[in-house]
């Protein structure tokens, strides 16, 4: 990795911490309120008002949440945005607090979440059917399989370093990874995601060892060295899908944007692209709105395309 790539991902990870900072409490500033330039006109079946909640740590949900806020915007909708931890977005679409959350995973990492709220959550489709649970280590160091990991553990400072504590990969590695393998010796340290990817980073440039918890897609592996350890038990599951999650009665209130958000796709081209410029492009590294609006001019048939698609 480069010393301009490393400066990209510092400063893109310090962006995040204080974003995700800032922003855990309160609605963010750039979306309360927010309109477009007056290009659209939001439907006028819909009511006109989204309230978004992005999940905290969650690379692909912040970016596909801020993406989604540009596109309303343009189609003249006010958008408010909340980023929080996982399960308070979930306590807070099942309670009316929110419409719409990008970042659901099924079958296994929000399943738990998805069982206590089903009934009051409506499931409006999936925009993303590879996604994948996984342990990363740095690609030069020498645990192959989770299975080596127990046994190599002073290799790593005897520790895992994870994500936010209610992340449902956390639950995952606590209930089926750290027991089936054997890992209860090692420290697992979970507070959020960008201080795992700072000390990710750090280890990089130090060229140490590190373990942590990590999910496909997500831009670090363009941005470090690292690699999958081998889950032969099976633990962190298959691939997933992502599914848009929205209140029990977003049907009702908003007709136009539910069809256009169950018609909603990204391929892993568009994904890593738009995560690219989002978290690894100088130009954007404090302005995710920005990079949004910057991604959907490269693209200019993606709403065309979105709303033929939710008209098929």
């Amino acid at each position: 990795m480069t010393v301009s790539t490393r400066r990209r991902t510092l400063a893109a990870v310090a962006a995040a911490a204080l974003g995700l900072t800032l922003a855990a409490c309160s609605t963010d500033d750039a979306g309360s309120g927010s309109t477009s330039d007056g290009s659209g006109s939001a439907s006028s079946e819909d009511e006109t008002t989204v309230r978004i909640g992005i999940p905290s740590g969650w690379d692909e949900g912040i970016a596909v949440s801020h993406l989604w806020k540009a596109v309303l915007e343009d189609e003249g909708y006010t958008v408010e945005t909340q980023t929080a931890d996982i399960g308070i977005l979930f306590t807070g679409l099942a309670g009316g607090d929110f419409d719409l959350m990008f970042d659901g995973w099924l079958p296994l990492t929000h399943a738990s979440y998805w069982e206590r709220y089903s009934e009051d959550l409506t499931d409006l489709g999936v925009w993303y059917d590879d996604a994948k649970l996984t342990i990363a280590v740095n690609e030069d160091s020498p645990a192959q399989s989770l299975e080596d990991l127990a046994a190599m553990a002073d290799e790593y400072d005897n520790r895992l370093v994870g994500i936010e504590p209610g992340a449902g990969l956390t639950e995952t590695t606590i209930d089926a990874v750290i027991p089936e393998y054997g890992l209860e010796g090692m420290d697992y340290i979970t507070s959020s995601t960008p201080a795992m990817l700072a000390e990710l980073s750090a280890k990089a440039d130090s060229g140490e060892n590190i373990a942590v918890t990590l999910w496909r897609p997500h831009w670090a592996y363009d941005a470090f060295p690292v690699r999958d350890l081998e889950d032969p038990a099976g633990t962190l599951g298959e691939a997933e899908e992502i599914h848009t999650f929205g209140a029990a009665d977003v049907m009702e209130r908003f007709p136009e944007l539910s069809t256009w958000v169950e018609a909603f796709e990204l391929s892993d081209e568009q994904l890593f692209e738009l995560e690219n410029m989002m978290f690894n492009d100088d130009a954007y590294a404090d302005d995710l709105d920005g990079a949004a609006a910057a991604w959907l001019d490269a693209n200019p048939d993606f709403v065309t395309d979105l709303k033929e698609a939710a008209q098929a």
